[in-house]
């Protein structure tokens, strides 16, 4: 059985959007909102929600045009403070005052613009392998793949697709953890074939001349100046640079900085190594 319910809520401009609600925090501590990366869904984080749910309420996010959540008319509104807004309007409907968010890659740049708009509601932040600059290199290779459909015939086709282009980032994963990731990735459409779970109409605002710029998130980044938060690092991103995690730690008061050996963009955040460091987070948000 699982330990959460799906649940939905509407955007501003009327999409049914969706959330996976983990049951916990019945002794007032503030929900756990977790934002996935840009072609990932609410399912890349149920490993960590299962460790945490009982003790904490984990409430995780398909962003719109991702999972069970509606894909946008206006490809355009595939944007992060679009993103912001939605999920503003979430935390409204569950008259949330107080939350963590944990954001990975793009769910990371919204929780670094939240921690402007809803600063006095933001506790606790977790930064999974992103920052105020991404790496050139790693830019490339997300604009490589993104909004380019694939279909696969069997889940372990799909499998060895995944492999395929993530083998880098993951050099020691065997091929049941491939197969994991794929049906985090992947569902099953109504054809029957396997095919990657997300609009591919996202990829539209990346081809937009100078759209790349986007807000100055150096400034983003220092709305969370007094926030306890973590960053986590993966050794071998090829977004998040040593030098750019070294310069946001110089840059925040309450700070730790982790880094997970042997994994590229992004680590699972289910990491052995993660496991303290995301524990003295929780702690250090509640004494907030």
């Amino acid at each position: 059985m699982p330990l959460y319910e799906n649940r939905y809520w509407w955007s501003n401009d009327g999409l049914r959007l969706h959330y996976r609600d983990y049951a916990g925090g019945a002794d007032g501590r503030p929900p756990i909102l977790c934002l996935p990366g840009l072609t990932r869904n609410a399912r890349d984080f149920d490993g960590i929600a299962s460790r945490l749910a009982g003790d904490w309420r984990v409430i995780a996010v398909d962003f719109r045009g991702r999972g069970d959540s509606a894909f946008s008319k206006d490809p355009m509104t595939y944007a992060p403070l679009t993103y912001v807004q939605d999920v503003e309007a979430l935390l409204t409907e569950l008259k949330v005052d107080r939350f963590i968010a944990f954001g990975t890659s793009l769910g990371g740049i919204v929780t670094m613009l939240l921690a402007g708009t809803a600063r006095e509601k933001l506790v606790g932040a977790l930064l999974n392998d992103i920052g105020p600059e991404i790496d050139p290199s790693g830019l490339s290779r997300i604009r490589s793949y993104v909004g380019k459909g694939s279909a696969c015939p069997t889940w372990m086709h799909a499998a060895r697709a995944v492999a395929e282009a993530n083998g880098d980032a993951y050099p020691g994963y065997a091929i049941e953890d491939w197969l994991a990731m794929a049906k985090r990735l992947y569902r099953l459409n109504s054809a029957g074939r396997i095919v990657l779970d997300y609009d591919m109409k996202i990829a539209e605002p990346f081809r937009v001349p100078g759209n790349e710029a986007g807000p100055d998130m150096w400034r983003a980044l220092a709305s969370l100046r007094d926030v306890p938060t973590l960053i986590v690092r993966g050794e071998r991103s090829d977004v998040l640079q040593a030098r750019t995690a070294d310069r946001m730690v110089a840059e925040l008061n309450d700070v730790e900085l982790a880094t997970v050996p042997g994994v590229g963009h992004t680590p699972m955040l289910t990491e052995a190594v993660l496991e303290d460091p995301v524990d003295r987070l929780l702690s250090r948000a509640l004494a907030a």
